[in-house]
């Protein structure tokens, strides 16, 4: 079998389809009025008909107060440059760390871990802005039913399974509880990994019973 099911959810089903955004030549002033009024935290930086070439966040905004301190910042050349620019086009990181909207939630979650980012704009192949996923964004799926949460991992898991005894599964709060026979304990390990791959599964405990 399998040791990832595959999950309903993806970035398209959690994502924000309303966005504020800015052009090149948004005013520093202006990024920091937008950030403050929609209350996130960075915004996608377009061009021509909607491509994204960069976002403009919190941090590097900052970097304006931060060389005014002294300290590293003060000497860090790409800082320097950060706290001299007056539009989004010299403010922006580039280029924009993105994700499309059929990438799976756990996916985009790896993204912003790995390159320690709270937003990813989403785009479809050319680039065009479809969208922002947020870390709040992907918490929704632990807002699932205990009982979506089972049926799916009945579905997509426990049917498949090459065991003897058929294992049965109780949601509760999020936590996947397992029951089942301990004969088939050399796949429990499998089952508990694949299981914690459901969306919206907050852990996985394990009953077995001996005959």
């Amino acid at each position: 079998m399998s040791e990832s099911p595959e999950s309903p959810y993806t970035v398209s089903d959690v994502m924000t389809h309303t966005v504020v955004a800015v052009g090149r030549d948004a005013s520093f002033k202006e990024i920091v009025a937008l950030i403050d009024q929609w209350k996130v935290s960075a915004l996608p930086v377009l061009e021509g008909e909607g491509r994204v070439v960069g976002v403009v966040s919190e941090a590097d905004l900052l970097a304006k107060e931060g060389v005014k301190g002294g300290g590293e910042q003060a000497f860090d050349p790409v800082a320097r440059a950060k706290a001299e620019g007056l539009t989004a086009g010299e403010l922006m990181s580039a280029p924009a760390i993105t994700v499309h909207a059929d990438a799976s939630v756990a996916e985009a979650a790896r993204i912003m871990a790995r390159r320690r980012v709270k937003r990813l704009p989403v785009v479809d192949a050319v680039g065009m802005l479809q969208g922002v996923v947020s870390r709040s964004d992907l918490l929704k799926v632990f807002l699932r039913p205990d009982e979506e949460i089972a049926d799916e991992i009945v579905r997509s898991v426990l049917t498949k399974l090459p065991v003897t005894t058929p294992l049965s599964v109780a949601v509760s709060d999020g936590v996947a509880t397992l029951t089942g026979s301990a004969a088939e304990r050399t796949y429990m390990p499998i089952v508990a990994r694949a299981v914690q791959g459901v969306e919206g599964v907050v852990d996985v405990r394990l009953e077995l019973t001996h005959r």
